[in-house]
């Protein structure tokens, strides 16, 4: 685990793990940590690539690290609450990994394997992936932030110090990446489909103000586990846990409570 950083707050708490969303770091819940920290272990990685950790030089699942720092860390099962690419990090987790996973709470997504539809989500996802591919780093992150202000509104509506702190993880996780380097990364398959595998309770958070893709699909996964459950948080888009960080942490702690008995 040398080349991967996580926080961890230590403990005997019940442990929470935090995921991050793609291209971003755990500083993204540097409002939930210290929350949750005076009743949970709190643990925070940086997922490969990403922030501090160290890209990867060979095949690796974002799932399977995971699963390898809860075990290096002797700890778990775990809830595993994340927001994006941390949220489908989660649920590969608890279909890879039952026995680690105590309950899940995702946010803007519902598995890795995410499909898109909606217009404005297509347009701006391409945009943004053009960018990428050309190595124009400040288009680049101008792509990734159509996304925390979502299609209703524009980057100039958000809370300046939610856009510079979205903006600083994402420049230090795009200045280590390069056009046309290998992609290790092994997908985890069928992940719709086994949905209904999943034993533990299953909370969606939604920011109303999200794209209508992202929407649906944390729904859809909500709708098609067992024990799925949905909360929205007003006033937010793809991050409402940065945007309305008190209103997440008040629905992430009730589900807590009711989970860990």
């Amino acid at each position: 685990m040398n080349d991967l950083f996580w926080l961890d707050t230590g403990g005997s708490g019940p442990p929470l793990v935090l995921l991050h969303g793609g291209f971003l770091d755990h500083g993204m819940w540097a409002d939930q940590i210290p929350y949750f920290a005076g009743r949970h272990r709190v643990i925070a990685p940086d997922a490969r690539g990403h922030g501090r950790s160290a890209g990867a030089t060979g095949p690796y699942r974002l799932a399977d690290d995971l699963a390898g720092l809860l075990r290096h860390l002797d700890t778990g099962p775990a809830v595993l609450a994340g927001v994006s690419m941390g949220a489908s990090v989660a649920v590969d987790a608890a279909l890879e990994h039952p026995d680690l996973v105590r309950a899940v709470v995702v946010t803007g997504a519902g598995t890795s394997e995410p499909y898109f539809t909606d217009p404005w989500t297509v347009r701006a996802m391409s945009s943004w992936h053009a960018a990428m591919a050309a190595g124009d780093l400040e288009g680049s992150i101008d792509g990734f932030m159509a996304f925390a202000a979502g299609p209703h509104r524009a980057e100039a509506d958000l809370d300046p110090r939610v856009t510079a702190r979205l903006r600083a993880m994402a420049r230090t996780t795009m200045s280590k990446h390069a056009p046309g380097e290998p992609v290790h990364l092994v997908p985890v398959r069928d992940t719709w489909e086994r949905l209904p595998e999943i034993g533990v309770p299953v909370l969606a958070v939604h920011g109303a103000l999200d794209s209508p893709d992202h929407l649906a699909m944390a729904a859809r996964l909500a709708a098609e586990v067992p024990d799925g459950r949905e909360a929205t948080v007003e006033g937010a888009a793809h991050y409402p846990n940065l945007e309305r960080p008190g209103v997440y942490n008040e629905i992430v702690g009730a589900f807590l409570d009711d989970v860990i008995v």
